[in-house]
């Protein structure tokens, strides 16, 4: 198998730093990680909020900690370093090789979407994000990793795209569509048309920092290489 992630993101309008970051690692006993975290906030002061959490996750993933535990103390360390006073979101999408498993952790008023050639789910149950509630704990859900699997994690720029305009943000129907509509091999078209969806929606001028992540497992050839590739677009 082939695992394939798509990234898309972009600052609010007007703003030259985005408040979101995201960022992915090797998980040391085979597989990858990334992590999505939304600072509150917007600019430089959310950005610093969003880059160290996903740094200390990056960290501690890398060091073999389990994603659940991952979440809990990155939260326990927001919390004391920023007095209770700064929340962040948090999403971590594991392909983890050593469980066979897709592994979720959510700490967001965002939904992550899986979708396999068998069903479609949306996980959106309300959970505090971290750094504020001192008894957090992230929402954990784990599924099959195999061939065909998907999965769509986004920020709430994404989540409430038009709402100033229209009165509400993009349906989840609308997310769901362009998911039925493409393969995991498409994971950066997925992540790039579900963007320029919202970004249609406020006309251009993203209301809010956002960011699409899509983790897509695909059927590698048989005897082909195994290379690894990452393309990454930064514009400046």
């Amino acid at each position: 198998m082939e695992i394939k992630i798509g990234l898309a993101k972009t600052s609010k309008y007007a703003m030259e730093v985005c408040g979101d970051t995201c960022d992915f690692v090797e998980r040391p006993n085979g597989g990858v990680s990334a992590v999505i975290a939304d600072g509150q906030g917007n600019g430089l002061a959310a950005h610093h909020t969003s880059s160290w959490v996903v740094n200390k996750c990056v960290q501690l993933i890398s060091d073999g900690a389990r994603d659940g535990s991952v979440a809990r103390a990155v939260h326990d360390y927001l919390y004391n370093m920023k007095d209770r006073k700064v929340s962040c979101t948090l999403t971590i999408l594991s392909a983890d090789l050593e469980s066979s498993t897709a592994v979720i952790s959510r700490n967001s008023n965002c939904p992550v979407f899986v979708h396999t050639g068998d069903y479609d789910a949306v996980y959106n149950e309300d959970v505090e994000p971290i750094g504020v509630h001192r008894h957090m704990k992230p929402l954990m859900y784990e599924v099959p990793l195999e061939p065909g699997l998907i999965l769509v994690s986004y920020t709430d720029g994404i989540a409430h795209a038009g709402r100033k305009r229209v009165g509400h943000g993009l349906d989840e129907a609308e997310i769901q569509k362009i998911i039925a509509d493409n393969g995991p091999d498409d994971a950066s078209y997925i992540a790039q048309a579900i963007i320029d969806l919202a970004l249609s929606r406020d006309q251009d001028k993203a209301g809010d920092d956002m960011t699409v992540v899509v983790m897509g497992i695909t059927d590698d050839s048989a005897g082909s290489p195994k290379i690894e590739q990452l393309e990454i677009k930064y514009p400046y």
